[in-house]
């Protein structure tokens, strides 16, 4: 039986160790020791790996909106303003998309970033179109929208800009603290219960979310971002008016305890919606509550 030895040494502010080949793959390279030494191989020879550099790449679509039929998810359109992310996160579902792109679902899909770059344009000529059927949008749901590149880009705001204009419903989904630069967008529109934000928060732990999200904000950075004198103080004075700005916290591989403590937190501020997906096992449970 043919055995594949894995890297065990990781790569500082990454989650994979290595470019996996992807599902496409009709190459197949192995390295080897040519005998000339040079600082990648003293690196290996201490036990550790040279940082790898992010590189963003500029991309025209042609549609943004992606729809789904599926009945586990609460929209049934989304918006992706980057494919790829370098936040890192080692489980993250949408790894085996960059396989189309003939890239590696493992460090390219962390370090390669495709930005699209026409994203606003692209959407308002979809919104605009005769046959559109308007509906929640989520922005966000295969890769985070609020990713370390959207701080110098701002693909992500001028997203929900064109969503304000045309009175658009839209919910976020983050694990990042940068949704705070666009509140003054978003507390705007939550008056015609147009805007909810959700922070995922997958372990209380910082030991281990530092091992499972390398590059998103540590925990406690999320929780602060929930309770956040700014945001918390723009929910509770549009919720007088009717306003339903949501801000709701994911939890997984969180104990008993850990959900205990999220939960009285979350209680402390106008939270609307508390969500969480429980897996033991062989087990999988989910709860949501308002």
């Amino acid at each position: 039986m043919q055995t594949t030895s894995i890297s065990i040494h990781s790569i500082k502010g990454r989650g994979a160790a290595s470019a996996i080949a992807h599902r496409y793959t009709k190459d197949e390279r192995e390295g080897f020791d040519d005998g000339w030494e040079g600082l990648d191989q003293a690196a290996q020879e201490q036990g550790e790996k040279l940082p790898i550099a992010t590189q963003v790449h500029f991309e025209d679509v042609k549609s943004v909106i992606t729809r789904n039929d599926s009945p586990d998810i609460f929209f049934d359109a989304s918006i992706n303003p980057y494919r790829g992310c370098e936040h890192g996160c080692v489980y993250c579902f949408a790894r085996p998309t960059h396989s189309y792109l003939n890239l590696s679902p493992g460090l390219d899909f962390e370090t390669q970033i495709i930005a699209k770059r026409n994203i606003a344009d692209v959407l308002r000529g979809e919104l605009a179109k005769k046959w559109y059927a308007p509906k929640l949008l989520n922005i966000g749901s295969a890769t985070d929208c609020y990713q370390p590149v959207e701080r110098e880009l701002r693909l992500t705001r001028s997203v929900i800009d064109v969503l304000g204009q045309a009175r658009h419903p839209y919910s976020l989904l983050s694990k990042s603290s940068g949704v705070e630069r666009d509140i003054d967008l978003i507390a705007a529109h939550a008056h015609s219960k147009r805007a909810a934000v959700y922070i995922s928060i997958t372990t209380l732990d910082p030991h281990l979310a530092r091992i499972m999200e390398p590059r998103a904000a540590a925990p406690h950075r999320r929780l602060r971002t929930v309770f956040d004198e700014v945001l918390t103080d723009q929910m509770r004075r549009i919720a007088p008016h009717g306003g339903n700005a949501d801000v709701g916290t994911g939890f997984s591989k969180v104990d008993g305890q850990q959900l205990r403590v999220a939960v009285g937190h979350v209680q402390q501020v106008h939270v609307t919606r508390f969500g969480y997906v429980v897996v033991d096992g062989g087990f999988t449970g989910a709860g949501f509550a308002a």
